[in-house]
């Protein structure tokens, strides 16, 4: 297993994330300590700025600097692949630049995933929902999965939706899954990933991975034992961040 971070400068909400001071450390490299503590083979962060490149290269990452020109991570991902050249079969996890409390067994097991299931081109992974309130949460990406675990849609919308539950006349309890953003794919398929035009249903969802199933490819998806924390997308989740570090020093 390989890890590769996308790393950005600019953000709406934060600009500079990469670089936000969290417990005496920058954010990246909180992010590459938990992939480090993953037991991957490799640990790359993939950025187009040159100021990303000093501090990683400062607490000893290994950089690939890639294109300013990429629409998403996956495509950074795909060119960062091809320079640092990873085998076809090689299994390739993307982790976001902003999730330094993603669990490194989490990490493992996503990638452990996919290496069971050759027919799989990419793994993810999920965690139950339980409320109602996530379940309508267009904020929480929901994933309905197939009787062998493979991912048959995703979507911003309840899915499934609990008819009977939602009008309160009882019935089943919530049987949804909460889509956790962690990908492993094998390499070779990144390469061909990248180079489709992004489908209809992934444009309306704003949910790349739908153009992995447009495309008739199989996602199998890991059930989590436990919800990750959020990534640091607002200040809010920085200052999270930051008292959950600072706790554990």
């Amino acid at each position: 297993m390989h890890i590769i971070i996308p790393a950005r400068y600019n953000s709406t909400r934060l600009p500079g994330k990469p670089l936000a001071d969290v417990a005496g450390k920058p954010l990246i490299q909180r992010v590459h300590e938990c992939a480090a503590r993953s037991g991957a083979a490799t640990v790359t962060i993939a950025t187009d700025d040159e100021r990303i490149r000093q501090a990683a290269e400062k607490f000893g990452a290994r950089v690939c600097m890639t294109s300013p020109q990429h629409r998403s991570g996956t495509d950074r991902l795909a060119e960062a692949i091809e320079k640092l050249a990873i085998g076809a079969d090689q299994i390739v996890v993307n982790l976001q630049g902003d999730e330094p409390q993603m669990p490194p067994g989490l990490i493992r097991d996503v990638a452990d995933k996919l290496a069971l299931h050759e027919d799989a081109v990419v793994a993810t992974a999920c965690h139950a929902i339980h409320d109602r309130e996530s379940l309508v949460n267009p904020n929480v990406v929901k994933v309905v999965r197939d009787a062998k675990g493979y991912a048959l849609y995703f979507s911003r919308a309840p899915i499934p939706w609990p008819r009977d539950f939602m009008a309160g006349k009882g019935g089943e309890t919530l049987q949804a899954y909460h889509h956790i953003g962690l990908y492993a794919y094998r390499a070779g398929f990144v390469r061909r990933y990248a180079a489709w035009p992004p489908c209809a249903p992934e444009e309306a969802e704003q949910l790349e991975q739908l153009r992995v199933l447009w495309h008739g490819e199989r996602i199998i998806v890991h059930e989590a034992r436990e919800m990750p924390e959020a990534g640091v997308d607002t200040p809010e989740d920085l200052d999270r961040v930051r008292k959950f570090f600072n706790s554990k020093m």
